[in-house]
């Protein structure tokens, strides 16, 4: 059980890297495969069995997702396909795979990793994780503790704009946005975040944790914020630690 196949369902890719789920360490390379679409179900799953294929892989399976995540089930859908609402998430992978899958909320998946092995660890103040890529991401802890599903990239700012429609890294893209145009947006964006919940730490992650200089000149909030340490990998391997506590819960004796 120690071996868990991590994957990250992202806006515009899915994928997979085998994980060490006690050490957090990467076993394999990561394989990736751009996101389907529309990203139906039908589609979503079947880019995952291509992943499991693509590993030879028969064991348990962590998924990270881009939705709320209760018990299996997905009640929003953040960048895929809305038929995906009130869909077994867990049952429709694993059916389709033929091996035990877990999904847990993307974010969530990253914040667990880093907490774990990442600028989070001993952390035990109020952090908030914050993954920008496709969309926003948000994970919440306290004292060391998961508040699940907190999706915080999807509220609605002063400005009347939601979190991620105004400064998510595909609109800073999309608009062609400069990164002091961008940085600034994104640190309205954090001190809302601040206004709210006044955390001890930011952690900064996605695909823009691999860049913190074009952007950290441009915030301005009194938290600490730092950048990620495990960056875009940090959703495969907090997916195959979720994977792992499910697995010990059926399976106590492992």
């Amino acid at each position: 059980m120690k071996k868990i196949l991590g994957i990250d369902v992202g806006g515009s890719g899915i994928k997979g890297a085998i994980i060490n789920s006690k050490s957090g360490e990467m076993l394999s390379s990561r394989y990736r495969i751009e996101t389907p679409v529309p990203a139906t179900p039908k589609d979503v799953s079947e880019t995952i069995l291509r992943l499991t294929k693509h590993f030879a892989w028969s064991g348990a399976i962590g998924c990270g997702f881009p939705a709320v995540i209760q018990n299996g089930i997905a009640r929003t859908a953040a960048n895929i396909d809305k038929t995906f609402i009130s869909t077994d998430v867990n049952s429709l992978f694993s059916g389709i795979t033929g091996c035990p899958v877990f999904c847990v909320n993307d974010a969530d998946a990253a914040g667990i990793a880093e907490m774990k092995y990442g600028s989070g660890k001993n952390e035990f103040g109020v952090v908030i994780l914050i993954t920008v890529g496709t969309g926003i991401g948000t994970v919440l802890f306290s004292k060391g503790k998961l508040v699940p599903n907190s999706e915080l990239g999807h509220i609605i700012m002063p400005n009347g704009q939601e979190g991620e429609l105004y400064a998510s890294d595909a609109v800073r893209k999309n608009q062609k946005m400069s990164w002091e145009e961008w940085g600034k947006r994104f640190n309205e964006y954090l001190l809302y975040m601040e206004s709210l919940f006044w955390p001890d730490l930011f952690i900064i992650g996605g695909g823009i944790s691999k860049e913190p200089k074009t952007f950290m000149p441009y915030i301005t909030v009194k938290s600490k914020v730092i950048p990620a340490v495990l960056q875009n990998n940090a959703g495969m391997v907090g997916a195959a630690l979720f994977a792992r506590q499910r697995m010990k819960m059926i399976y106590p004796e492992n």
